[in-house]
């Protein structure tokens, strides 16, 4: 059965989008909550990254510090590569096993039969060539700095900074088989999310 490949840059809005795939019978699988999974105190991931980037990176219960580990990602490439290595096989592979299940039981987590993987590096991790369509939500530059302001309470620069760390959204693009233009307003984003689910389901269902 169909599974989506939904995508797009910080600040894009591919979380609105999800909720509204979700509402329209999705099953919506968020990577981000699964990379949060794979550094869970006692995960090997943690273990490993502890050792390459040191013990300043937990917290005082044992957590990874998201905080600290992205200042230092961030500010470094070289860091935020290496930080890829460690993590994005692990969430691949969390991810393809979920995908696994899902083809064996469709309607068993999803009244529509369709999986949607939320993930801001699907083609960063490989997990475009795993899905059936790669849906890509894009943004107005200008937009994207002022949603990441508001919402994550940063400067212009630092908001800058988290973007340009990211494949850029013309990369992304290049990879999409539908695109959600999410610079307008809820009524229009949600008008072209419907349109895309009636096409996908006429062609996968």
């Amino acid at each position: 059965m169909p599974v989506i490949g939904l995508t797009g840059n910080i600040g894009s809005g591919k979380s609105s989008v999800a909720r509204l795939l979700r509402d329209l019978g999705a099953k919506v699988v968020d990577a981000d909550q699964v990379a949060r999974e794979v550094v869970l105190p006692g995960a090997p991931a943690l273990a490993e990254l502890t050792r390459e980037f040191g013990p300043d990176i937990l917290d005082p219960a044992g957590s990874l510090d998201r905080k600290k580990m992205g200042s230092i990602v961030f500010a470094d490439p070289r860091a935020r590569a290496r930080l890829n290595q460690i993590t994005h096989p692990r969430i691949k592979e969390a991810i393809d096993r979920v995908i696994t299940c899902f083809r064996q039981d469709p309607h068993a987590s999803s009244p529509a039969g369709v999986l949607v993987i939320e993930a801001p590096l699907l083609i960063e991790v490989g997990l475009d060539r795993d899905v059936d369509e790669v849906w890509v939500v894009k943004v107005d530059e200008d937009k994207q700095v002022e949603r990441l302001v508001e919402r994550d309470d940063l400067t212009d620069q630092e908001a800058r900074s988290r973007m340009d760390a990211q494949l850029p959204q013309a990369v992304k693009l290049k990879y999409a088989k539908r695109v959600i233009d999410n610079s307008g307003d809820f009524s229009a984003t949600r008008k072209q999310v419907e349109h895309n689910w009636d096409e996908f389901q006429k062609k996968h269902l």
